[in-house]
């Protein structure tokens, strides 16, 4: 059942490199960093890197922009990694309001993931879904991802089986020409047993065993609430958000529930999820991407659990990320390094 998507990705070419070409500047210029650690942390080749740097000198983007809103977010990225142990942090300037700016985070989003492919370091990534990733995916101008594999992490259907417009994977097959392997199956399955039936499939267990083996997740933070994703996508029907929210839950991860502290909370709901286990999830380098005002309490607690290694985010939800207290220390909690 396991299913594999090779695909020409369209003719549409988009420059974001501006923004970027900014932020090198900043870390060159105000920052110090040798022109090799800008492209360290970038994700960038070193030869890229001189050219963002080269690009904002010339088209006079360092005093306008590196001075002003990208200094910004790099002081509220090392502050937010500062309090949680990330490894990695984003926070990109908002061009959009709402409670969930997704065109904001959809362009941070498809910078981060293309710079992910070109920078050849990973051979298999595992993808979760949602709104924001797919908004991401979107906003992608086309890559050659030939040497990347990428996996979905969740099943894309909904309990009644329909697709969701949500699944990344089909989307990143048609923009990169990549590997692509997705589970035909329901994210939430509609018993534990059932759950067990589907996962050991043919196709689909090898699937499983496949994400099992990725070297970094990249996934959205869903809030536990009837609006939340998972529950206007039909993956779980009012019953089960009802028995959700009656344990206390305020944030969901691939699959997994967690309360406002961050303590992992095990339900009947997450045992049906065709998803990566809790084990998986502390045993990998998860890079979370995420922001709004609505997701706020939920990237919080997703925080505060230990199991992040990087966050992508905007301006506004970090101000308020930077307020609160300090939760624990991902990083250095499960011993997680850098990815590749």
């Amino acid at each position: 059942m396991g299913v594999r998507l090779n695909q020409m990705p369209p003719a549409v070419q988009v420059d974001e490199e501006a923004a970027l070409a900014a932020r090198a500047a900043w870390l060159h210029f105000a920052g110090g960093k040798t022109q090799g650690e800008v492209a360290e942390l970038l994700g960038v080749q070193s030869t890229k890197a001189h050219r963002l740097i080269a690009r904002a000198r010339n088209d006079g983007l360092i005093r306008v922009i590196v001075e002003g809103p990208i200094a910004g977010c790099i002081e509220l990225e090392e502050r937010l990694k500062a309090m949680h142990g990330l490894g990695h942090c984003e926070v990109v300037p908002n061009i959009d309001e709402g409670g969930l700016p997704l065109r904001t985070l959809g362009i941070a989003g498809a910078r981060y993931i293309r710079n992910l492919i070109e920078s050849r370091r990973h051979d298999l990534i595992g993808f979760g879904h949602g709104r924001t990733l797919a908004a991401a995916i979107d906003l992608m101008a086309s890559v050659d991802g030939k040497g990347t594999k990428f996996v979905s992490l969740l099943g894309g259907l909904t309990r009644r089986f329909a697709a969701s417009p949500f699944d990344v994977i089909h989307k990143l097959a048609e923009r990169t020409s990549a590997e692509a392997y997705v589970m035909p199956v329901p994210f939430f399955a509609n018993s534990a047993k059932d759950r067990q039936v589907l996962e050991a499939q043919y196709g689909v267990s090898d699937v499983i065993a496949m994400a099992k083996q990725a070297q970094l997740y990249i996934a959205g933070i869903g809030e536990v609430t009837r609006a939340s994703f998972i529950a206007s996508a039909g993956m779980i029907d009012e019953d089960d958000v009802d028995e959700v929210m009656k344990t206390g839950a305020a944030a969901e991860i691939l699959g997994q529930f967690f309360a406002a502290d961050g303590t992992h909370l095990p339900n009947s709901v997450a045992d049906r999820a065709l998803a990566p286990r809790l084990a998986d999830l502390k045993s990998h380098a998860i890079v979370a991407l995420a922001g709004g005002t609505t997701k706020t309490q939920a990237i919080r607690s997703i925080l505060a659990s230990g199991l992040l290694f990087g966050l992508i985010t905007d301006e506004a939800t970090a101000r308020r990320l930077v307020a609160a207290k300090p939760g624990h220390q991902p990083g250095k909690k499960n011993g997680k390094s850098a990815p590749g």
